[in-house]
């Protein structure tokens, strides 16, 4: 595919940058040539035109010349300069509160994809339409109704062409009004998907999918792991975890002893952890902890002097738990999303990271990329539907067999387990601490572990304990479902 249907803006999944050079690109203020065209009739009907052309280049004696009249620039009417236009996007995700971690470090990479998309020259339209874009924020505090105000806020008065938002229970609120008004919404928690949603996707996290190549891998190598924990806070993003965790290790006939949920307002972690050390698990997991809950975790397990294995889903600001425990404590800790500067990513996805961290120093985390990187899979529809309007964007995507992922190449998928194919499923890294310093150890795609030996069985089995398949979060019998909405056809 050629580099003007598939490049994107400041290229975190290219593998080459827009253009080469500043000055190869087109400019704003180009416009086109006439066509210069000269226009040889005559009124007079009693020569040929043959006899015309000699009379005026051999004109008579008694008479003068006749003066041929060519087009000058001023008899012909400039093409219209190419039309520069905004795209807007809107960003509805929680700014404040506790879910802020997962939501402003994001903004901040959009911030930093923005400005260099536009200074890059936005992309082109076939016929000559310059796009920029332009994104509006919305702190949603993780509130369903405050992202309900926000997407109507964002559709109606700012008239965005896209929305990107976290996902989970603000997003479930926004998402008839979406599907009302034909609008594209992108997810990273993925537990909002079901047939009702046909405009919602997720291109580049999908949880908890991409926990599924961490287990494997975790679970494959340390034979001597028999019996663990798992300790998230109890909300629904945890809920897509416990049922996968659940599934891998039944998959591995280890032993998940203790499957445990912890209030939002808990800030003291020290009886949480001495109850689990005094099970004397292999290994403690901390599941989708939320960042701020992962480090008090983390200081209270060195503090009470835990030796098992930890592992988790993210591992946001490490540096801050190194600083409150030590490199050996967190040796191993494997997790699920890279830092950028990893040399097993592309130049333009360690570039990214170079701005980032210098610009936002020491606030690097697991979603600082995956708003961006979203942007980029916008992007690419954009080019291929020639248009900015959503309906149109989202077909163009949705035609494509293949979508470039941010680790590789991405394919639709999700009606087994979804109701619909909206999810870009991929590679994804499987990210160890080595040294002090998060190394991705390798890629696996996210549906190995899931086509091997029935184990999308479990998968399912385990989602329906946890009540988070997609028809019984529509409240529908699962029989019932399946003839209402035939989501397989």
């Amino acid at each position: 595919e050629s580099q003007d249907e598939s490049g994107s803006g400041i290229g975190i999944m290219d593998e080459a940058p827009l253009t080469s050079d500043l000055d190869d690109r087109v400019p704003l203020d180009a416009s086109g040539s006439g066509s210069g065209l000269l226009d040889l009739s005559r009124e007079a009907d009693d020569t040929s035109l043959g006899a015309e052309l000699l009379e005026e280049i051999y004109p008579s004696a008694d008479e003068g010349a006749v003066e041929t009249q060519l087009p000058t620039q001023m008899d012909i009417a400039p093409e219209p300069e190419p039309e520069t236009i905004i795209a807007k996007i809107g960003f509805n995700a929680a700014l404040s509160g506790e879910a802020a971690a997962w939501g402003l470090p994001g903004l901040n990479g959009v911030e930093i994809w923005v400005e260099d998309f536009n200074e890059a020259g936005g992309i082109e339209l076939s016929d000559g339409t310059r796009v920029l874009v332009e994104v509006i924020a919305w702190d949603n505090e993780y509130l369903p109704d405050k992202s309900l105000a926000g997407a109507k806020k964002l559709v109606l008065e700012d008239e965005v062409v896209f929305v990107e938002h976290l996902g989970s229970s603000p997003l479930t609120a926004a998402l008839p009004f979406y599907t009302e008004n034909e609008m594209m919404a992108s997810t990273l928690i993925v537990d909002d998907l079901a047939p009702t949603t046909p405009y919602l996707i997720a291109p580049v996290e999908i949880w908890p999918f991409h926990g599924l190549p961490v287990a494997d891998w975790y679970f494959e190598t340390h034979p001597e792991t028999q019996r663990w924990a798992l300790i998230q806070q109890d909300d629904t993003l945890a809920l897509g975890g416990s049922a996968f965790y659940e599934a891998v290790s039944e998959s591995y006939g280890r032993d998940l002893f203790r499957n445990e949920f912890f209030d939002w307002g808990v800030t003291d972690f020290a009886p949480i952890v001495s109850s689990l050390i005094a099970d004397d698990p292999d290994m403690i997991h901390l599941g989708a902890s939320y960042p701020n809950f992962v480090n008090l975790l983390m200081e209270q397990l060195y503090l009470q002097g835990y030796d098992g294995d930890v592992q988790g889903a993210t591992f946001d600001q490490y540096q801050n738990i190194i600083d409150k425990t030590s490199v050996e404590f967190l040796e191993g800790f494997a997790f699920d999303f890279p830092d950028f500067d990893d040399a097993l990513l592309t130049p333009e996805q360690n570039a990214f990271a170079d701005e980032y961290n210098l610009r936002f120093p020491g606030e690097w985390s697991a979603v600082a990329w995956e708003y961006a990187a979203i942007l980029d899979t916008w992007v690419d529809g954009v080019r291929k539907a020639d248009s900015i309007e959503s309906i149109d964007v989202f077909n163009a995507l949705k035609s494509s067999p293949t979508v470039r992922h941010p680790f590789g190449e991405g394919r639709w998928w999700g009606l087994p387990y979804y109701g619909n194919d909206n999810v870009l499923i991929g590679p994804w890294p499987i990210v160890e601490m080595q040294d002090g310093k998060a190394t991705i150890v390798e890629f696996r795609d996210q549906l190995d572990w899931w086509y091997r030996d029935n184990n999308n069985e479990l998968a399912i089995k385990w989602s329906e304990e946890y009540d988070i398949m997609w028809w019984q979060r529509l409240g529908v019998p699962k029989e019932e479902a399946y003839a209402q909405f035939d989501p397989l056809g």
